[in-house]
């Protein structure tokens, strides 16, 4: 992490959010998706990462956690703005892994199918991250199990094609992520809460659909896990997927009934009505943003004026409070 992360971060963090997550850190450099991607694998990783926190911390009293993850066959990658694809042979790319050499599409290189060993080396890798991530003091952790990544290739049948007792049927596909939580549940403090993000559907016929996360949502339940948000798709790239305000809220709403495990809802929920509808329905236990809060870094702000809710200001922003303005004026007039 640099500079851009203690603006951005910053930022983020005077949001008026109840919590600020820390997206996709991955925990091995080949873990990572692209070359530009943050870690928590070193000294160096951490040292800086602490640097981070400790800004938002001096500015902001918001919850802080982070997600941790391994990108799997969807790494040694292009950042968006440069194409997605696969990197050329002049871009450094490196070996991806996942749990069969199945390519991620046509044209992407195979990743090496990962044995025992390489396993065993992995889930180690998010035990060490834990553990630095206890040491720089996050609330809380994520474990990133969704969007194609590699506990997520475990899991699908997509991309798990393994004929050992980590591929076949749904128990044995859930075997190495559910291991790999609970090995980073045993590293990280009791007394702070550990989460993980799950995929509701493949959005592909005869693939992970809500029946399986439900069974998925148990077993991490069983382990120890304090929460769970309900995402999709990313395990193949020609998946048809029907994007729309609030399309994957029904996996956190059937999570959450069934798995009796507090849920968490998102898919470009944008609208503070929407968003208050989704919990006081009972649908899900809380909402996270992602497009919506980069777009709007004060969206809660807004949220609260628009719900009639109070919000606390930093004392710096207290006069910009619509409820400090003179009579007559709105949003976006001052």
């Amino acid at each position: 992490m640099n500079d851009w992360h203690v603006m951005h971060l910053g930022n983020l963090s005077l949001s008026g959010a109840a919590l600020l997550i820390l997206e996709a850190t991955h925990v091995t450099p080949e873990g990572r998706i692209t070359h530009h991607c943050s870690g928590l694998y070193s000294d160096e990783n951490e040292a800086v990462l602490t640097r981070v926190v400790n800004f938002c911390r001096r500015v902001s009293p918001i919850k802080i956690g982070i997600q941790l993850a391994h990108s799997g066959r969807k790494g040694s990658a292009q950042r968006p703005w440069e194409g997605r694809g696969p990197l050329p042979p002049a871009e450094r790319p490196w070996q991806t892994l996942a749990p069969s050499a199945i390519p991620l599409a046509p044209g992407w290189p195979a990743p090496r199918a990962l044995d025992r060993a390489g396993m065993e080396a992995v889930k180690q890798a998010f035990v060490d991250a834990t553990r630095r991530a206890a040491r720089i003091g996050f609330d809380l952790i994520e474990v990133h199990s969704a969007h194609g990544y590699l506990l997520n290739n475990f899991l699908s049948p997509l991309s798990n094609q393994r004929n050992d007792e980590y591929g076949g049927s749904l128990e044995n596909r859930m075997r190495y992520p559910l291991e790999v939580f609970a090995a980073m549940r045993a590293a990280w403090p009791a007394d702070r809460p550990l989460g993980a993000r799950i995929p509701g559907s493949d959005y592909v016929a005869d693939a992970w659909g809500p029946e399986d996360a439900v069974v998925y949502a148990r077993e991490l339940k069983k382990r120890g896990c304090d929460y769970v948000t309900v995402s999709g798709g990313g395990v193949v790239l020609d998946a048809k997927v029907p994007v729309k305000a609030g399309y994957q809220v029904p996996f956190a709403d059937q999570v959450r009934r069934e798995a009796g495990i507090v849920s968490g809802a998102v898919g470009f929920i944008s609208d503070p009505h929407q968003a208050e509808a989704i919990v006081a329905s009972g649908k899900a236990d809380f909402v996270s943003l992602a497009r919506a809060m980069l777009f709007n870094p004060r969206w809660p702000w807004h949220a609260a004026v628009a719900l009639g809710a109070e919000i606390s200001y930093p004392p710096q922003y207290e006069r910009c409070a619509p409820k400090a303005w003179p009579p007559g004026a709105t949003l976006g007039t001052r």
